[in-house]
């Protein structure tokens, strides 16, 4: 019986609908004129300061009020103010530096350690008031840590830790923040067969958590770290009522005293360095974003997709 030959142009619809996808134009990202000179106001405003804190210290101190505020005076003096600014006074802004690393070492990496631990717990274990637990976090999210100072002095000043490292440490080992962060990604990044694959071989809770959920938890972690090491490190309004000797400390408490020298009796005007050591103090926390910048962008993603 003769059959039909099929066409040698004939194709599967596959094909075909495949060939028709490569010819259709591909569509451009829609473009938003108000949205682009939105963020384009954005980027200014942001960057503005930093610009002009940049240019203010290559200034002299003389240079700071004679020449416009955001183009370079005549004489470029970053160096040497610079220099004046790590020896003024002994080196004293160098001891500000450190302790102020130090309470971000300790305050920041202990308040990341604490919120890591308590935020995998809520979010993998079931116990008795749980739901309370989670009322109280979102409540102590709300209130702001200004509140919470005078009361943490006074109780402070009763144990007699006052005017001591810990008096600015021990407060930095709370951010509820973190702690509600890092329950909300452990939630969706360790699935629960993990965990029960783990027990099931014989894992005890210690092992299965620095070795298989530690390494799921580092976005959170990293974004975590971050938060609490940048309100560490800013963390001004504490310092301020917990120390009085100028030896404890921290650099945003220490470039004040510098500012307000001038308006003292006899006091020496060195705006120039407080705008350098201003400058250098922000250097180590635009460092750190840049270097984790990977790890705490898709940690703050976390969660706004749903499987």
């Amino acid at each position: 019986m003769a059959t039909t030959a099929e066409p040698a142009t004939a194709r599967p619809a596959t094909a075909r609908s495949a060939t028709v996808e490569r010819r259709r134009p591909r569509r451009r990202p829609a473009r938003s004129l108000t949205l682009t000179v939105s963020t384009g106001i954005v980027l200014v405003y942001s960057l503005f300061p930093l610009v002009w804190l940049v240019i203010s210290a290559t200034k002299s101190q003389e240079g700071l009020f004679t020449s416009f505020g955001l183009w370079f005076a005549s004489d470029f003096a970053l160096w040497d103010n610079i220099a004046q600014t790590v020896t003024y006074r002994d080196g004293i802004f160098l001891r500000w530096f450190a302790n102020t690393l130090g309470y971000v070492l300790v305050g920041a990496g202990g308040a990341t350690l604490l919120a890591t631990l308590g935020g995998y717990g809520l979010a993998k274990f079931d116990f008795v008031g749980k739901r309370a637990v989670f009322a109280v976090v979102i409540g102590a999210i709300a209130v702001p840590g200004t509140a919470l100072a005078v009361p943490t002095f006074l109780m402070f000043s009763r144990l007699g830790i006052t005017d001591t490292p810990w008096s600015v440490i021990v407060p930095s080992l709370v951010t509820p923040f973190g702690l509600y962060l890092m329950w909300t990604f452990a939630a969706e990044a360790i699935p629960d067969e993990l965990l029960e694959a783990a027990r099931v071989d014989g894992a005890g809770e210690f092992r299965t958590f620095f070795q298989l959920c530690l390494p799921l938890l580092a976005p959170g972690i990293v974004t975590v770290l971050l938060f609490s090491m940048v309100a560490t490190w800013n963390n001004y309004f504490l310092p301020l009522i917990m120390l009085r000797n100028p030896d404890w400390y921290p650099l945003t408490l220490g470039l004040q005293t510098w500012n307000k020298q001038a308006s003292t009796a006899g006091g020496e005007a060195v705006f120039h360095l407080v705008v350098t050591g201003s400058l250098l103090t922000i250097l180590p926390l635009l460092a750190a974003f840049l270097l984790l910048q990977r790890y705490w962008q898709s940690g703050l993603a976390a969660g706004s997709v749903k499987q």
